[in-house]
């Protein structure tokens, strides 16, 4: 069975980081896209930031680009996202999610209802 566990949320000021892991397992890790989103109250799920084949491919949403890196652990099969300069519009639960079968670059854009798989999640809230 996947699992795929996130941690590393937390409270943090404006302009500040955050490193946050998601730690799979069940899973061919070169055969899935491993993909961060975020959900702010009241608001779709949206993509973040997506890597595939073992860290070679990456994709970031316009909102994190410059400020962001997706990263992955091969040996220990996780994938952390590192946020840079947060604001408190970053504030969201985020979630990272498996897609079986398309790299980062062809899993851009696909919707998150069509994810394989899901973390609980971890909040990030940022303060002004």
């Amino acid at each position: 069975e996947v699992q795929l566990v996130e941690s590393g949320g937390g409270l943090v000021q404006a302009g500040g980081s955050l490193r946050l892991s998601c730690a799979t397992s069940g899973m061919n890790f070169a055969d899935w896209s491993i993909g961060w989103f975020r959900q702010a109250p009241g608001k779709e799920r949206e993509e973040v930031a997506i890597i595939s084949s073992r860290g070679t491919d990456t994709r970031y949403a316009e909102s994190v680009i410059g400020r962001s890196t997706i990263s992955s652990d091969n040996a220990k099969n996780t994938v952390y996202l590192q946020i840079d300069s947060l604001k408190p519009e970053d504030t969201a639960v985020y979630y990272c999610g498996a897609l079986w079968g398309l790299v980062a670059s062809k899993a851009m854009g696909i919707s998150w209802r069509n994810w394989h798989w899901w973390g609980q999640g971890t909040q990030v809230t940022v303060s002004s």
